[in-house]
């Protein structure tokens, strides 16, 4: 061929490159990785010395589909996303697996499913339904036994004291409760298997969802956006049957399980956000196995130690890092990643500040003072004071049988919700923008203040006000988010309104010590870590975003980050900690490696940005996004309306059938909580399944998704672990098969995920089909076939086809578009098979 003919060969965004300007493909094996590239990106060929990103114009979707077809070629070794980048061209690629060896014929097989029998799945959830009903008829009983003695008390101070009397009393026996099952229904915590659905998975079931249950989780935060630790919630673990030493803190609101099975050293540090379950669901098993943890151990946030899994004396665990089982960091070493490995980091920011056992236990004491004087009296007694001081709200049940047949019934119920839900917005939205202010001014950055002391109850208010989910709920995905959070405390005089730099769930330690760069977007799950611990003090530091970056999903971003301007941090990405700056690439997987900053596809709608055409777009995302915001406000209200009418009718249900009213007033709670919201998500995309988008931020349809994240609520956890999870998973769309176990996975968009029979997803699993970076917004459907394991923490994004039986690792990451083989192990952060390496 002359060298004046032009051949077609994909160059920068697939344009042609001629013979002169790159080399062909020189060895067979490069032949065979250049000809596998052309089929998937659809051209005639691709030249070898050409990079797969900056001048192929391939983007990491079309390199998974590269090397999923990779691996499916007889007598090619495997290849990793992690190769792709790290050699990113043929060439690169084709000598760094020139010594690998080919990949197996067959993958090992996993463990099959256990065999679920119809008998016992129908069994088991008639079992947990009937303790459902047990619960709440108990609960109904002590309701009403306080309404009737705090109701006809004398006066509003003896009103209150028989609130705090019997609140206390409920308390301890509500803490007492998970405790005696505990040692009656289980004994002692032993390494064993329960098959999942069996009568022994029934045990465990109840066992574990009344230790999760426990009010005293409300002293480390309960749902909140935050965790405190509390001296309290450790006593609790130990009377559970956990070791735990002295001086022990334990951030994290994820409640381990089997705690026979948890043995902490002396001064340990659990972050939040960490799993440590004790237990793990695997092919239809559980399985219980120890967790250890020496004296001075230090635990990241947003990790997961499997079972049988083990840190040494003075070892450390890095932020959004896992230790898979068997995994055991020595004395005095530091790990990250996933699975983790040896780094040469120090996560110990803060430093000592004494032992501090009497402000221990005075934080203790100050505590349960809290518990038992201010949250207890209103919930035991709240209505039962109310109703005894304003005899006028009880006037509307006397005057007929049954009061709900009047219209006033509805009238009354609809002023105390009006007033109840959008006051408690305006007075809510003036005591986050000015109390936590006025605090901040008595608690200062770099220094290091003792823990449990009065600036870290400054430190406990400053987040717990801040972090409100109603408000990020409200504002966020929106450009008022900018304005919400300014008022705050952020550090936001730089920003560029782009009407999507936040999602609407995100937190942080500290909004006066955030500061975020100009042109930055964060999408959804982001947590700034601005304040330290050790086992005796904390600190607090500033974290700086820097301008012109992208962070991506569930992402803890640390106030130590070495990143600066034009970063994209890809979803679960561990920030790194030490090194140089890093600037103007992308960085993804745990530990963290440079990838391209952007791609081709991604900047096709970037002329929407230039000034002309981003006032008008702005102009009108801002116009829906209010109309979004109302609606959000109108449905929030629309189901506090329906609660009051519930309770409403409870109360004179009470008058004729006494406890049952309020027992099926409870039922009747949680039937309508379920029926109400899948309704709203159902509604919100007019009952029809969705379909995969690639749009900008600034097309209509994409105003449209951030509605539906905003207007839908979650319900992963609501019944987690019955087969009751299955039927509400089916009514929100997702395509569920037979006999799944569910643990409280994650999927923001259902219609777009569909699992196969006797799957196993555990807690804190996600699968996310959408992706949306530097104003692109991506989405597609994701399988997971049958039998197939999503193991803790682990995320699944859009595209991604898991083969029957294939096992993802805990905190692992499968990049969009990788196709896991059947029966396959794969883990890791982005993940790969752990078996063929």
């Amino acid at each position: 061929m002359s060298d004046s003919v032009e051949v077609l060969r994909a160059g920068p965004a697939g344009s042609p490159v001629t013979e002169e300007e790159s080399a062909g493909p020189a060895t067979p094996a490069e032949k065979v990785l250049a000809q596998i590239l052309a089929e998937v990106m659809r051209v005639e060929e691709v030249a070898a010395d050409r990079h797969f990103f900056a001048d192929l114009g391939a983007d990491s979707l079309v390199m998974a589909h590269f090397c999923a077809r990779v691996r499916k070629r007889p007598g090619l070794p495997p290849v990793s996303m992690k190769d792709v980048y790290r050699h990113p061209t043929i060439r690169s690629l084709a000598t760094a697996l020139a010594g690998a060896a080919p990949a197996p014929a067959a993958a090992p097989p996993a463990e099959a499913a256990a065999p679920v029998r119809d008998r016992e799945y129908f069994l088991c959830g008639t079992l947990q339904l009937l303790t459902f009903l047990g619960y709440s008829f108990l609960s109904a009983v002590i309701v009403a036994r306080a309404y009737d003695w705090i109701s006809v008390a004398p006066g509003f101070v003896a009103g209150y004291l028989r609130a705090v009397m019997f609140g206390g009393a409920g308390f301890i026996a509500l803490c007492a409760l998970p405790i005696l099952a505990k040692w009656v229904l289980i004994g002692r915590w032993r390494p064993r298997e329960i098959r999942i659905w069996s009568l022994a998975y029934f045990r465990f079931w109840v066992v574990k969802t009344l230790v999760r249950a426990n009010p005293l989780l409300l002293l480390i935060g309960g749902r909140s956006h935050t965790s405190a630790s509390s001296p309290l919630y450790v006593l609790y673990l130990r009377a559970l049957g956990a070791k735990i030493g002295r001086g022990v803190a334990i951030f994290s609101r994820n409640v381990p399980v089997c705690t026979d099975l948890l043995a902490i050293g002396d001064g340990t540090v659990i972050r939040k956000d960490s799993y440590f379950n004790g237990y793990r669901a695997r092919a239809g098993i559980i399985q219980t196995g120890p967790v250890t943890l020496g004296r001075n151990a230090f635990v990241g946030e947003a990790t997961v130690l499997d079972i049988g899994t083990s840190l040494g004396d003075g070892a450390q665990l890095g932020h959004a890092s896992s230790l898979h089982s068997g995994q055991s960091v020595p004395d005095g070493e530091t790990w990250n990643g996933s699975p983790a490995q040896r780094a040469e980091v120090d996560y110990q920011v803060a430093g000592p500040a004494g032992r501090g056992r009497l402000r221990r236990a005075g934080h203790g004491v100050l505590q349960l003072l809290c518990v038992l004087g201010v949250y207890l009296p209103l919930t035991f007694g709240g209505a039962g004071l109310v109703l005894a001081e304003f005899p006028q709200f009880t006037s509307v049940l006397d005057t007929a049988p049954l009061a709900f047949t009047s219209w006033t019934f509805y009238r009354d119920a609809l002023i105390v919700s009006s007033v109840g839900f959008f006051g408690f917005v305006l007075v809510g939205l003036l005591v986050v923008v000015s109390v936590p202010r006025a605090l901040n001014l008595m608690i200062k950055p770099d220094r290091d203040y003792p823990l449990y002391g009065f600036h870290y109850w400054i430190h406990l208010v400053i987040g717990r006000l801040t972090n409100v989910k109603l408000f990020t709920g409200l504002f966020g995905d929106s450009s008022y988010i900018v304005h919400y959070l300014r008022c705050l405390g952020y550090d936001l005089t730089q920003v560029e309104q782009t009407g999507s730099n936040f999602g609407t769930v995100f937190k942080h330690e500290n909004p006066y010590l955030v500061s975020v760069g100009r042109g930055t977007m964060i999408a959804d799950g982001l947590s700034i870590i601005n304040a330290d611990f050790s086992s005796t003090s904390f600190r607090l530091t500033r974290a700086r975003i820097g301008p012109c970056n992208f962070l991506g999903n569930g992402i803890a971003y640390p106030a130590q980050s070495r990143t600066g301007d034009n970063c994209l941090l890809a979803t679960m990405v561990m920030v790194p900690l030490d090194g140089e700056a890093r600037k103007n690439t992308g960085l993804l997987g745990a530990p963290s490696f440079r990838i391209p900053r952007s791609v081709e596809r991604d900047s096709r709608f970037d002329h929407l940005k230039s000034a002309g055409e981003l006032r008008g777009n702005l102009a009108a995302k801002n116009k829906y996004n209010l109309r979004s915001m109302a609606w959000f406000l109108l449905l929030r209200w629309a189901y506090l309306f329906g609660l009051m009418l519930l309770l409403f009718a409870a109360a004179d249900f009470y008058r004729h059938s006494g406890v049952v009213g309020i027992a099926v007033e409870f039922f009747s709670a949680t039937l309508y909580t379920v029926v109400y919201f899948v309704l709203v998500e159902r509604g919100v995309a007019r009952f029809r399944p969705m379909t995969p988008k690639f749009c900008s931020i600034y097309h209509r349809y994409f105003w449209w998704h951030e509605r539906f994240w905003k207007l839908a609520t979650t319900l992963d956890s609501l019944f987690a672990g019955t087969p009751f999870k299955n039927v509400i998973s089916r009514l929100l769309g997702v395509r569920v098969g037979r006999r799944v176990f569910d643990d409280g996975c994650a999927m923001p968009e259902k219609s777009l995920v569909t699992i196969g029979d006797y799957g196993t997803l555990n807690m804190g699993s996600t699968v996310q089909c959408h992706s949306q970076e530097d104003g692109t917004f991506k989405s597609g459907y994701s399988r997971i076939g049958a039998g197939c394991t999503l193991e803790t923490g682990s995320f699944v994004h859009y595209g991604v086809t898991m083969g029957d039986g294939a096992v993802l690792g805990p905190g692992s990451f499968l990049m969009k578009g990788e196709e896991i083989p059947a029966h396959a192990r794969w883990a890791g952060n982005p993940a790969r098979n752990i078996e063929a390496r």
